[in-house]
């Protein structure tokens, strides 16, 4: 029998700030059709958690230890190109931004910004990855 429901959407969640992953946790989880596969520390982390659970979006903090955000974006768009990766980061400086444009990231939002709205952009990138997958 066919159905006409999407897959939950995949969501990895990268910060070396445990108040930060586990806000987000607490907020993804009570989204529907959003899976959190899993929660990260530093950008190495995130490779291998790519590698093992596949997420169709990850947040993505920029500043970490071991392996920065940046660094870690383009070694997972190396494995799995069709992964949407947000870049979420509290820094205010030029530089990040060029940086960011640099790296292979799908979108960048500040750490000051609404749960809701950070959510949103989860859904709306997952969304995209969703129908073209179909």
């Amino acid at each position: 029998m066919l159905s006409c429901q999407h897959s939950p959407l995949r969501v990895l969640v990268v910060d070396d700030h445990e108040l930060t992953r586990v806000s987000l946790k607490l907020a993804l989880a009570t989204q529907n059709n959003i899976e959190l596969v899993g929660l990260a520390s530093n950008g190495q982390e995130a490779i291998e958690m790519v590698e093992r659970h596949q997420p169709d979006v990850i947040i993505l903090d920029l500043q970490m230890p071991v392996m920065d955000g940046l660094s870690a974006s383009n070694h997972i768009k190396s494995i799995a190109p069709n992964t949407r990766i947000i870049a979420y980061s509290s820094v205010d400086d030029p530089q990040i931004e060029v940086m960011t444009q640099m790296a292979r990231i799908d979108a960048f939002c500040k750490k000051d910004t609404a749960t809701k709205d950070l959510i949103n952009l989860v859904k709306q990138w997952g969304k995209q990855k969703h129908n073209r997958s179909e």
